[in-house]
């Protein structure tokens, strides 16, 4: 995917970050992991069968999207426009190592409403700010509740805290003076694959509603919860039974080691990508395998050279295992 996350106070970055630069083996930058590098050695890949004068024996679409930070939406339209394939292999930035399975993300902003008065006077109003903070509190609880069953999700079993609660936007009033009479605040949450998303997104209303219920205002003054951006479900690589799931998974170890010289490790991550459009909708096995990167999402984002040269490299090779190629066309 071509976007990237909002780059947060330009004076907590080292240098400037749309302006990057390499130092010592990095490459510096908002978008550099996450996934400029990706989508290079999938270019560079095809640049390099190229060079040395070979193509896919069978088709291969290189894709480009948007909105994989938000919705996902750019590759689902790239699914609705009839692109298929046998596989994809996507390369998200997760240290050289084979993304299994990945949880699903539920975006919701809740707003409050309060009663505005004079400072001088708080005890008489409502605070829509402190009133959140019960209801965050509530929804920790449940991400807590929710994170005792990880034993029933084999994938993440051993994963010391699979499902992330995020609040990740919240403001509110219009005044210092002002008891504040409004605040809204933005929700990020996990589920399992498998789990059902709109028995979560009830589960989660019903924590608010009832965390809400709790205060007097609140119960005569409920919460209002809307939903933006991501209602993803979860998507597990490892559960996936069609053959050409377990063909390209050896295919992409057979290139991994090749070009490492060690057997492709696996992991499942905590967040998701676009691979469930492809896995869960279009039953298209879906590989996530990428380079090293650290920071995505924070200050002074960078990627490994080395290790995005690696995994053109083995990009290329997998290219090669698992379409076939054949002599350069000629024009």
């Amino acid at each position: 995917h071509i976007d990237v996350v909002p780059e947060g106070p330009l004076d907590m970055w080292k240098r400037p970050p749309y302006e990057p630069y390499c130092e010592d083996g990095w490459m510096y930058g908002r978008g550099t992991g996450d996934m400029k590098a990706g989508l290079v050695a999938n270019l560079y890949a095809l640049d390099a069968l190229r060079d040395a004068g070979y193509q896919p024996a069978s088709n291969l679409y290189f894709q480009s999207v948007v909105e994989e930070e938000c919705t996902g939406n750019g590759a689902l339209a790239c699914l609705q426009r009839g692109y298929s394939a046998d596989a994809a292999l996507i390369p998200e930035p997760f240290n050289e190592k084979l993304v299994t399975s990945q949880v699903g993300i539920i975006w919701m902003q809740v707003y409050l409403r309060g009663t505005p008065v004079h400072a001088m006077q708080t005890s008489s109003g409502v605070n829509a700010i402190e009133a959140a903070f019960p209801i965050i509190a509530a929804l920790r609880a449940l991400e807590e509740n929710w994170n005792t069953d990880k034993a029933k999700h084999a994938q993440f079993e051993h994963v010391e805290h699979p499902l992330n609660l995020n609040i990740g936007r919240i403001k509110g009033g219009d005044w210092p003076s002002s008891v504040p009479a409004w605040c809204c605040f933005d929700v990020r949450m996990g589920i399992y694959p498998g789990q059902d998303i709109d028995l979560a997104r009830k589960d989660i209303e019903a924590c608010i509603f009832d965390a809400a219920g709790k205060d007097a205002y609140l119960r005569n003054n409920p919460p209002e919860i809307s939903y933006q951006g991501f209602l993803a479900e979860g998507y597990s690589l490892a559960d996936h039974d069609k053959p050409e799931a377990r063909q390209a998974r050896a295919a992409l170890d057979q290139a991994h080691r090749a070009v490492t010289g060690s057997n492709l490790q696996s992991m499942p991550i905590t967040a998701t990508t676009d691979a469930r459009f492809f896995g869960l909708y279009a039953d298209i096995p879906a590989l996530v395998y990428g380079p090293t990167a650290e920071s995505i999402h924070g200050f002074n984002e960078r990627v490994d050279l080395e290790s995005t040269r690696r995994i053109t490299q083995s990009i290329a090779l997998f290219i090669g295992q698992w379409c076939g190629l054949e002599s350069k066309s000629r024009g």
